[in-house]
């Protein structure tokens, strides 16, 4: 039976991969910090997915930090896979506090790298983000209709592994992700490590506490329920490609079963699952009735008016695609919402 540590894995991704892996056959440990309510700035309990994982009994829970190296290094003895999703996820809360975003984000994913080279771990999944290519993004010829932003033909199958990074304005949760992007490469190619580099898009599903700053298919749905204010930065036709956790998680379990030895990919839904903030609460609307008050606000730094993946690498490399369409992946989490509307609150 493999062995897999999962970091973060009482978070959103990291919670439904753990159940995956542990249906799947895999030995699964979780380690998590349960900073959620502290890094997003809210009150109640938000270690719902770490109850909900203890209740399953088949993971293994392990309550430690990152940041602590001997602590990462000990959880990670004896495996055989680690996927790393822990990770400040806010760009918000970088820009307030960024030397707690590079600690996290860059000297944490280089503490479970060195963890995974000490202990001979075969292979490793990185969560890195499309924030990787910063304000570039912002410089694609792009055109404006009713409700969206889309980029011009010459990007119809959306952003390339092979777009730039260089030169341009990323936030410091873009370059501490970047950051450890690289280190993943590196240790790929220096010490033989199967590394997955997984630049995500807008992953969305059940089980994410969304909230302004973090998550905004899921916090549209929940403000929605609750009937709280939205506030739309911009005009509400940026667009992003988004990706139903379910098919995240298939991406990783192929390229884990594939004979790459390493890997760089752009995942998100890809130019057939695409969505603007304008788009999302029409759905909303149909399928619950009503949304609440919409207030506007400026654009935030660094904010892309469109990202879309082109997923030509996980197709042809890894034989993937996205299964769950947008309005199929919203009513998901309107359901899962309501049954659980008092956690949400």
């Amino acid at each position: 039976m493999k062995k897999m540590l999962i970091t973060g894995g009482a978070g959103f991704i990291g919670s439904h991969a753990a159940e995956y892996f542990a249906n799947a056959g895999y030995n699964v440990k979780v380690f998590d910090n349960l900073s959620r309510a502290l890094l997003l700035k809210k009150e109640g309990n938000l270690n719902h997915n770490w109850d909900y994982l203890k209740q399953k009994g088949s993971v293994e829970l392990i309550k430690g930090d990152i940041r602590d190296q001997q602590a990462i290094e000990t959880a990670a003895k004896d495996c055989d896979v680690i996927l790393h999703t822990a990770a400040q996820t806010a760009v918000t809360t970088s820009l307030v506090d960024p030397r707690e975003d590079f600690t996290t984000n860059s000297l944490g994913t280089f503490n479970v790298l060195e963890a995974a080279r000490k202990n001979n771990v075969k292979s490793l999944i990185y969560c890195s983000t499309n924030k990787v290519y910063g304000h570039n993004v912002n410089n694609i010829p792009i055109k404006e209709s009713k409700t969206r932003y889309d980029f011009e033909e010459s990007f119809k199958k959306g952003v390339p592994v092979d777009f730039s990074i260089d030169h341009c304005e990323h936030t410091p949760y873009g370059a501490s992700k970047l950051s450890g992007d690289i280190y993943a490469q590196d240790y790929s190619c220096i010490y033989g490590i199967k590394c997955g580099v997984f630049r995500m898009s807008c992953i969305y599903g059940t089980r994410q506490f969304g909230v302004e700053d973090q998550g905004w298919v899921a916090w549209f749905v929940i403000a929605s329920l609750l009937n709280k204010p939205i506030t739309i930065y911009g005009d509400g036709k940026q667009v992003r490609d988004v990706l139903f956790v379910n098919d995240l998680i298939n991406a990783y379990d192929l390229f884990l079963k594939s004979n790459l030895k390493g890997g760089v990919f752009n995942t998100g839904g890809g130019p057939s699952n695409t969505l603007s903030l304008i788009e999302l609460l029409e759905i909303i609307k149909t399928k619950v009735g009503s949304i609440p008050e919409l207030k506007y606000a400026g654009w935030r730094p660094s904010d892309q008016k469109v990202f879309v993946s082109d997923i030509t690498q996980l197709k042809k490399r890894l034989g993937w695609l996205p299964i769950t369409k947008p309005e199929d992946g919203v009513s998901k989490i309107i359901d899962w919402s309501k049954k659980n509307i008092n956690l949400l609150k």
